[in-house]
């Protein structure tokens, strides 16, 4: 099939949703199916097919950082939509009126058309713009033949603003160099280790890890390692709380990790991640999942509560400094039930793997193609 994904956003960030287009998008490739990309302003050279329709501006929407779309020609889109003839466009949302709501409107009534649902409101100020949203794009929206969300909390989300029916399709994360990762030999020893990889931002929830980790100090003597991995503006006073609290011995700053990504998810004895809000999934943790965590721990948002599957050992408030450092010293003192996790999170971690959502995505994507072509050849 020639599949089209739609993003209204940039594909130059690393984000959640970009990420979850490019690794199904490249899963697709491999599997003989031509792949596309219509996306707003992007300047990498390093993809195929990549169809910058846009010029982006950068606004914050739901909490977080993003590209939104300046109007784009109706000519443009349809000049590109008839030279290339989709089977399918799948469409990231929620979307723009600007760009992937005409590329939908102009799209030929034999190509099908599918969605993806990656956001819930994070505040009532975002539902109130989400709102506004669907009525720039009611119109388009009676186009979709099907749609997912990557989430049940997303998929309500989706009913209750967009008035949309939705099936849960987890995203799609390449989990390959994951399952064979080893842990690095500096790190094994007789300590803990407690790590932590995402972007230092406060949503991240790093400094609530950090003040957990001070008062695991006061009530554990066992020797732990704080692994804290990535960059982000937060380094600079999260370090100063390092050397204020005396923690400098027991934590160390990383910044980027690329190439070893895996492995320093497979050293962790436990791994945090406690993000205090807009999390509708989360693919670090099926990482860590998948490279041998011993512990994966999250933050008890929505998204994270529906990766592991709201199993109350694995949640955590970040804010509960008490609760934070009893959960860590529970697992630091117990590691049979260390065991006893990392087995029923390599249970649980299969579903996520690009090889069994591609295989549902492309099943649900033949359907509705084929259900166009019948319209269409009566």
């Amino acid at each position: 099939m020639k599949i089209g994904f739609v993003l209204d956003d940039s594909l130059d960030k690393t984000d959640g949703v970009q990420q979850y287009v490019l690794t199904i998008g490249r899963w697709l490739s491999e599997q003989g199916h031509d792949v596309h990309y219509l996306v707003g302003e992007s300047r990498r050279t390093d993809l195929p097919n990549l169809h910058s329709l846009a010029r982006n501006i950068n606004v914050r929407f739901n909490n977080n950082r993003m590209s939104t779309p300046l109007p784009v020609s109706k000519k443009k889109i349809r000049a590109l939509l008839i030279r290339e003839n989709f089977d399918v466009l799948h469409v990231q949302m929620p979307y723009s009126p600007f760009l992937a709501a005409k590329i939908i409107n102009a799209a030929p009534d034999s190509c099908a058309i599918t969605g993806t649902f990656h956001i819930m409101a994070a505040n009532k100020l975002s539902e109130l713009a989400n709102r506004a949203v669907r009525l720039f794009v009611s119109r388009s929206l009676r186009r979709f033949d099907r749609v997912f969300s990557v989430s049940e909390p997303t998929a309500r989300f989706a009913k209750r603003i967009y008035g949309i029916e939705s099936d849960v399709l987890p995203c799609a994360v390449n989990l390959e160099n994951f399952y064979d990762a080893r842990p690095l030999k500096k790190y094994q020893d007789d300590y803990t280790n407690i790590v932590f990889l995402g972007r230092l931002v406060e949503r991240k929830g790093c400094h609530y890890l950090l003040s957990a980790i001070k008062r695991l100090q006061q009530i554990e003597s066992a020797p732990i390692r704080l692994i804290i991995c990535g960059p982000g503006p937060q380094e600079k006073s999260l370090r100063e709380f390092v050397n204020r609290n005396n923690l400098s011995k027991i934590v160390h700053f990383i910044g980027q990790v690329d190439e070893e990504k895996a492995e320093y998810l497979a050293s962790a004895h436990i791994a945090v991640f406690p993000s205090t809000e807009g999390e509708t999934f989360g693919i670090v943790l099926a990482e860590a999942m998948a490279s041998g965590s011993e512990v994966v721990i999250g933050g008890d948002n929505p998204g994270y509560r529906a990766v592991l599957q709201d199993n109350k050992e694995h949640l955590i408030n970040p804010k509960d400094t008490e609760a934070f450092a009893a959960l860590l010293q529970y697992y630091i003192r117990n590691p049979s039930a260390r065991i006893s996790a990392k087995k029923w999170q390599q249970s649980l971690v299969k579903q996520f793997d690009v090889n069994v959502v591609g295989n549902r995505f492309i099943a649900y994507c033949g359907k509705v193609v084929a259900i166009r072509q019948s319209r269409e050849d009566n």
